[in-house]
């Protein structure tokens, strides 16, 4: 009788003790990371492309052994480009124990950026904004790319070194520049700074911002102002649907200004989106374009077909590739930390990511680099230019190697 009734209270506290054993096994072997994205709001035009590509990108990292046979788990949410819900979305994937957040925008991730270090989650955004680049600052914010100073930088030496010297007032008087973008954006404003520092040092004269909204369809007003100062060359820094409407504008009447353009507004819906007006804009491109023959194009392109076969592979863009860049990153840098048995925020930091040196990801990005003093990722930016049928590369502009001092004493963090 006694020998029952023990058998009787131990099985089921056995089964308890299997169940609690599995789960906790289950737990052990699962990395969760999540995602903050914009598929509906002001910049949706490039932002469902990427959360696309992010997604993909995850998927074919579980399915090629995760990390180091770990399973990754990616939750992510959009969140219509609006800050609070933003700060509303981070708050449910630090509940949801998130290991890693992918980010999105410049503002709520500025915004987020004093959390996210006192958490010490890893922010991996697509916001490039510099102020991010000071781990003094914003230690536990990184970003594949070149950042959008250095990017703003890299197209006004491209063109200073490459289209200006050609140009038929070159040696009669100073270059003319003059940037458009959404003054309240703080992804639009975030190199404007940097960039007419860079037009003073290359002896440029600026002339008057034109604010030009992230939905705008008309900016004929705008280009009437550029007119009165006659630019040789303008700075767009808005995302694609508000930069075509204005080289569009431009064309049509008869501006003549080149035109060179943040990552964001420069991919393959410009030409579709601007016509004839794209011919000869450049921009900076801090990665390949989709299916370019670089290192690793064929497994994004590969995974895109596989992962999203009803999307059309014409009407794909490089914003699946930036998607991958960052995911790229993270799965080397948990990989690395996994190894080191430090799957923590601070570990993933300090064994995985600040261990980069020269890291290479492919897709025509440059080799990518992070230190506890520094995090801007790249030294420069590839930068290309839409001929009328395909892009061509212009000029890899390395800002360190051209100008060291300037790089390591007065350009990190703006």
């Amino acid at each position: 009788m006694k020998g029952k009734i023990t058998w009787k209270v131990l099985l089921p506290m056995l089964a308890v003790v299997f169940l609690v054993g599995f789960s906790t096994s289950a737990v052990a072997d699962t990395i969760k990371v999540g995602g903050i994205m914009d598929t509906t709001g002001a910049t949706s035009d490039v932002g469902k492309d990427y959360a696309i590509g992010m997604e993909e990108a995850f998927k074919y990292f579980n399915e090629n052994g995760g990390v180091n046979g770990k399973q990754i788990k990616y939750t992510w949410f959009d969140y219509g480009y609006r800050i609070p819900e933003a700060i509303t979305k981070y708050k449910l994937l630090k509940r949801l124990k998130s290991l890693v957040i992918m980010g999105w925008g410049t503002g709520d991730t500025e915004a987020l950026s004093p959390t996210v270090n006192k958490d010490k989650i890893p922010y991996v955004s697509a916001s490039y904004s510099a102020h991010l680049t000071d781990p003094k600052k914003s230690r536990y914010n990184l970003f594949f790319s070149s950042d959008y100073s250095t990017n703003a930088r890299a197209c006004l030496t491209a063109w200073f070194d490459k289209k200006w010297p050609k140009h038929p007032d070159y040696g009669k008087r100073n270059p003319r520049f003059a940037c458009c973008y959404m003054f309240a954006s703080p992804y639009c404003s975030a190199p404007i700074k940097a960039i007419k520092d860079h037009a003073k040092m290359l002896g440029f004269d600026i002339g008057e911002d034109q604010d030009v909204s992230l939905f705008a369809l008309d900016t004929k007003s705008q280009i009437m102002a550029l007119k009165k100062f006659k630019p040789d060359v303008c700075w767009h820094g808005n995302t694609t649907m508000s930069v075509s409407a204005t080289i569009r504008d431009a064309y049509s009447l008869g501006l003549g200004a080149a035109w060179i353009i943040n990552n964001w507004g420069f991919d393959e819906n410009l030409p579709r989106l601007a016509g004839e007006a794209a011919k000869g804009v450049m921009g900076a491109t801090p990665h390949a374009f989709y299916g370019q023959d670089y290192k690793n194009m064929d497994i994004v392109v590969a995974s895109a077909k596989k992962y999203n076969p009803g999307v059309p592979q014409e009407k794909r863009l490089n914003r699946t590739v930036q998607g991958w860049g960052d995911a790229l990153i993270t799965w080397e840098a948990l990989k690395r930390a996994d190894k080191a048995d430090a799957l923590t925020g601070d570990g993933i930091m300090t064994k995985g990511f600040e261990t980069f040196r020269n890291f290479d990801i492919g897709l025509g990005a440059s080799p990518i680099s992070f230190t506890a003093t520094d995090h801007r990722p790249t030294t420069g930016c590839l930068v290309q230019e839409w001929t009328g049928d395909k892009f061509v590369e212009v000029e890899r502009v390395d800002l360190k190697e051209r100008w060291p001092e300037k790089w390591a004493s007065e350009w990190h963090g703006w």
